[in-house]
């Protein structure tokens, strides 16, 4: 998965998504040169469930279904 920034240049490159003891964690290469592993506790992801509303959640979903994106 690639996420990429508002001017459409690749931001990270995202390899792998895992659960390990209790946190979560990403790994990826930023920039297409860093390799780097981000770690998610309990804590900040339930800060990012406070990021997102229901009408985020909704666009998400539709965005899944409809295969359409950037």
């Amino acid at each position: 998965m690639r996420m990429m920034t508002t001017d459409n240049s690749e931001l990270m490159e995202v390899s792998s998504v895992r659960a390990e003891g209790g946190k979560v964690i990403v790994s990826g290469t930023i920039m297409g040169a860093m390799p780097v592993q981000a770690v998610l506790s309990g804590t900040e992801l339930r800060k990012g469930y406070s990021m997102v509303s229901f009408g985020t959640l909704w666009q998400i979903f539709k965005i899944f279904l409809s295969g359409k994106g950037a």
